[in-house]
């Protein structure tokens, strides 16, 4: 390593070769840093970067006489903890590996790309000795974890925020039609194909052909099916055309649990959730594109965990997710069903057989999540 000549100007060219100049197997050594799979970088005992592969270029969005003309310590790497808090010098691995003498494996933390982007990374920083037994090089390798560090998100708890809501101009058609203390809650919002909906509500407290009537009266509806009536409860699944808001809640990451909700002294509400990072004002104001005068009632977060649903929703394509949302909320696994295999594909434009592809291959995913992904063999 005593053969790098640290007065040369380093560029893209002569980077590399001088490093494995360096090592002593030149061509060997070029062809290993070059072909690896993950970035590398090779910073000096002075922490000027020495080296970088084609994968760190792409990785850190520049190019390689960039990389090569800066330090490790430069503020323009914009490193910082999870928490968003910067990644001070001495505590980043470069720095204890220049120390200790000892590799660091395992580090994570977010960087801010020249273009704005951010990825979440890992790198392994280990240290090569010189004849003295002193640390003349530290080789790191990087990779991308972005989309780990997403899936991880997703299977921890996330907080939300609990909103009840006022509308005179959402509730006064039911309000109107029926006796007070009814409930309607919204099972699912489907986004079909063709950019229309399937809102599945379940009203309690209120006659179906109530229901119906002031369902006939909305413009925004297309259609209604009745899946199921009993003394207490009717459920529909409600066709619609337009933004409603149920569609605008779930557009936002969140998701209207009761369109209706009676309170103790006798006024109504519209309960919902929504992601607890979102601003409550930027959610009011698209919701008020719709409906003109919501106004929050009470609002608070909430730490609540929806591990399963995630992964299911990670792992299924968005065809296989339609039509296991519309089997299970459309009825299609009760006894008698609520609706045929031919309704259901006639809803999304495709013919049964590949409708019951879409299902069978849905159900096998969640299966195998369940039973395999999650660990619990079948004994």
């Amino acid at each position: 390593m005593d053969d790098f000549d640290l007065a040369h100007p380093r560029t893209e060219s002569d980077s590399t070769g001088r490093l494995a100049r360096g090592l002593g197997e030149d061509l060997l050594i070029e062809q290993i840093l070059e072909a690896s799979p993950v970035s590398i970088v090779v910073v000096d005992s002075s922490g000027e970067i020495e080296f970088a592969n084609e994968r760190a270029e792409e990785m850190l969005g520049l190019e390689r006489s960039e990389i090569t003309s800066r330090t490790y310590r430069q503020p323009e790497w914009n490193i910082y903890y999870d928490d968003g808090t910067p990644v001070p010098v001495d505590e980043h691995p470069i720095t204890r590996v220049l120390k200790t003498g000892r590799a660091v494996y395992g580090f994570e933390h977010w960087i801010e790309l020249p273009d704005g982007t951010e990825r979440w990374l890992s790198s392994n920083s280990a240290p090569v000795f010189n004849a003295s037994g002193d640390v003349d090089y530290i080789v790191v390798g990087i990779e991308d974890a972005t989309a780990l560090k997403d899936r991880e998100d997703k299977l921890t708890s996330e907080e939300i925020r609990l909103v009840e809501l006022s509308s005179e101009q959402l509730f006064e058609p039911f309000v109107a039609a029926a006796d007070s203390g009814f409930q309607i809650d919204i099972d699912e919002v489907v986004r079909l194909p063709d950019g229309t909906a399937l809102e599945y509500l379940s009203a309690t407290g209120i006659p179906t052909k109530t229901v119906h009537s002031v369902a006939a009266e909305d413009s925004t509806i297309l259609d209604a099916k009745l899946l199921k009536s009993t003394d207490e409860v009717c459920r529909l699944e409600v066709h619609v055309g337009d933004l409603r808001v149920p569609l605008v809640f779930e557009s936002l990451g969140g998701q209207v649990i009761s369109l209706i909700k009676p309170q103790s002294d006798g006024s109504v509400v519209l309960t919902g959730r929504l992601p607890g990072d979102l601003d409550l004002r930027t959610a009011l104001g698209e919701i008020r594109h719709v409906c003109s005068d919501i106004e929050v009632v009470s609002h608070e977060l909430d730490y609540s965990p929806r591990l399963l649903y995630n992964i299911i929703e990670d792992v299924l394509t968005e065809k296989q997710l339609v039509a296991v949302q519309m089997a299970y909320y459309g009825g299609y696994f009760e006894t008698p069903r609520a609706s045929s295999g031919d309704e259901l594909a006639d809803r999304l434009g495709i013919t049964r057989k590949t409708y019951n592809r879409h299902l069978r291959k849905a159900e096998q995913a969640i299966f195998e999540q369940l039973f395999e992904a999650s660990g619990k063999g079948i004994h």
